[in-house]
């Protein structure tokens, strides 16, 4: 009995072969060297930085290349899925400036036209090629169950044999084909696997990251439809990548070891091959070691950290592209004009055995890139993250709108300018003496070490008789509260002071120091001038009443 009886009692209702879906989806008319990647995720949870950080790599790729960048959903383990996980991972890419060029656009649209881009509405597709292999006696239908396959496992484990279904213990690899008709029609449940070649041949491969490898070619039987009738990720991907003509897949290094199955799916369904670019794992220090980035153990694992603890897009895009090319950071200090799309991302270039993921270095670069926005762009970022994490500074923020977009910009013009904040959660801490709703709530006032709280005060009362409001610059305040130091017998010249500190009371930065803890209850703060124009004269003079009779 033929194995073409077989492959039409399997797959009864497939009535097309695989040369319509090749020429369903002839290849792009694309530039020359342009290459066609894609990001293919499972549905089975929400984003995390790795798949950002994976998605990047492969849309710079594309992009530089003039080539396609394309959104597949891989959701054949149908029992897995999360509920809003796809419309998690659009939302996510778009948020960080990953766009796609076709691909899944909802949980039930896409644009291109090389879809479905999801796995599960491909069915058709899958059991087509399926169909063909059984046909041409390179799959088989396996009637062995759960408990079988464990069995064997373990005898195998026992005997110090690499453990599989291959060989001489795939034991319905060469089932009669009457047989295997006979049992399917008194209904047994079965699987189709591939009929491994069994080479004793390596496989030699360039990864376009790794550089050259080398495995055991593979003798596996593997899985390639389920008993449900969809694909496995490893029969699916062959058969995508060949029809949505991808040229370069980018993935994970866990897949790494799985490259001989695909490469033997390849050449057994006689598609063309791709190139592979295995990207490296993220990684942090624990202790003294390194360790993969935990979604169990590790915040910032998942994206939503990044939100919610107000990291600029930006930032967390061009922190990963330092763990994508180590050179970035020199491309950036060299380019401080050009947009991070710019980087000519290299494959080659990039980190072997791993990416060490480090917060504080991410903070740096956050730090480096928000001190470079305009005040207009800090004031838009951070209102935007505060009406969604923090209501009432959203709306604070709103009606001191000059107030803190002016703020924003102390020390900008500047060849350094300061670096306060990495993320907009540290936002708050640092501007709450502009608000009386939080200023007047704190309790605890930091001194100047050389003045006490009694001697600031007397300093207050003071300075609140001579106080000017109108002055038109730093320059001319400062001028001003020397003259009033001295007037009250502080000294505005550090070697004066130090030739002769008993004929004075302190120093010019004493009485300073009084007037900034008298307006902000710190020792630390930006441009005092900035501040005390931006909480006006009466608030100024009010502040000053109150810290004297505090």
């Amino acid at each position: 009995m033929s194995y073409e009886k077989l492959a039409n009692i399997i797959f009864k209702d497939i009535d097309k072969t695989p040369e319509y879906f090749i020429n369903k989806y002839p290849k792009r008319t694309l530039p020359e060297g342009a290459e066609v990647t894609r990001y293919a995720p499972s549905p089975t949870g929400f984003q995390h930085i790795g798949g950002v950080f994976a998605a990047l790599v492969a849309q710079r790729v594309a992009a530089l290349s003039n080539g396609i960048f394309f959104l597949r959903i891989e959701d054949t383990d149908q029992k897995r899925e999360v509920p809003g996980a796809i419309l998690d991972t659009i939302s996510t890419m778009n948020k960080y400036g990953i766009d796609f060029n076709e691909g899944q656009t909802s949980d039930h649209d896409y644009k291109g036209n090389y879809g479905p881009y999801k796995q599960s509405e491909r069915k058709e597709i899958y059991q087509t090629f399926a169909k063909d292999l059984i046909r041409q006696g390179k799959a088989y239908p396996c009637f062995a169950t759960p408990e079988e396959l464990e069995e064997l496992r373990n005898w195998q484990i026992e005997q110090k044999i690499t453990p599989g279904y291959y060989g001489q213990y795939a034991k319905f690899r060469d089932l009669p084909v009457d047989q295997a008709i006979e049992k399917i029609e008194f209904g047994l449940p079965y699987i189709i696997r591939l009929k491994s070649s069994n080479s004793p041949e390596r496989i030699h491969f360039t990864d376009l990251i790794k550089g050259e490898t080398s495995f055991p070619a593979n003798n596996q039987d593997v899985v390639i439809i389920k008993q449900d009738g969809l694909p496995t990720y490893h029969f699916a991907h062959v058969i995508d990548d060949a029809l949505m003509h991808t040229t370069l897949v980018s993935r994970g290094e866990e897949w790494l070891s799985s490259l001989p199955i695909h490469l033997e799916l390849f050449e057994k369904l006689q598609l063309p091959q791709p190139k592979y670019a295995h990207i490296p794992t993220i990684m942090k220090m624990d202790g003294k070691s390194k360790r993969k980035l935990s979604k169990r153990k590790d915040p910032e694992s998942a994206v939503t950290y990044y939100d919610d603890e107000g990291y600029p897009v930006d930032c967390v895009i061009e922190y990963l592209l330092n763990l994508v090319n180590s050179n970035y950071e020199t491309w950036r200090e060299e380019n401080k004009d050009k947009s991070y799309l710019d980087f000519p991302v290299a494959l080659n270039k990039m980190s072997k055995s791993g990416a060490l993921f480090d917060i504080i270095k991410l903070d740096d670069v956050s730090r480096d890139i928000i001190s470079r926005m305009t005040k207009d762009q800090v004031y838009n970022l951070y209102l935007e993250w505060a009406k969604s994490h923090d209501l009432e500074m959203h709306n604070l923020a709103l009606a001191k709108f000059e107030g803190l977009r002016e703020f924003f910009n102390i020390d900008k013009d500047t060849p350094k300018p300061r670096k306060d904040f990495a993320k907009w959660i540290e936002v708050k801490p640092k501007i709450v003496y502009l608000f009386n709703e939080f200023f007047d709530e704190e309790s605890d006032i930091e001194l100047p070490k050389s003045v006490s709280l009694d001697q600031a005060k007397e300093i207050i009362a003071e300075y609140k008789k001579v106080y000017v409001h109108s002055h038109s610059s730093q320059e001319e305040w400062f001028n001003h509260l020397k003259d009033f130091a001295a007037s009250i017998g502080y000294c505005s010249n550090k070697k004066e002071y130090k030739k002769d500190p008993e004929k004075y009371k302190g120093m010019i930065q004493d009485v300073a120091g009084a007037v900034r803890v008298a307006l902000t209850h710190r020792i630390n703060t930006p441009d005092l001038f900035v501040i005390m124009q931006i909480l006006g004269e009466s608030e100024v003079l009010s502040r000053f009443n109150r810290f004297i009779n505090n």
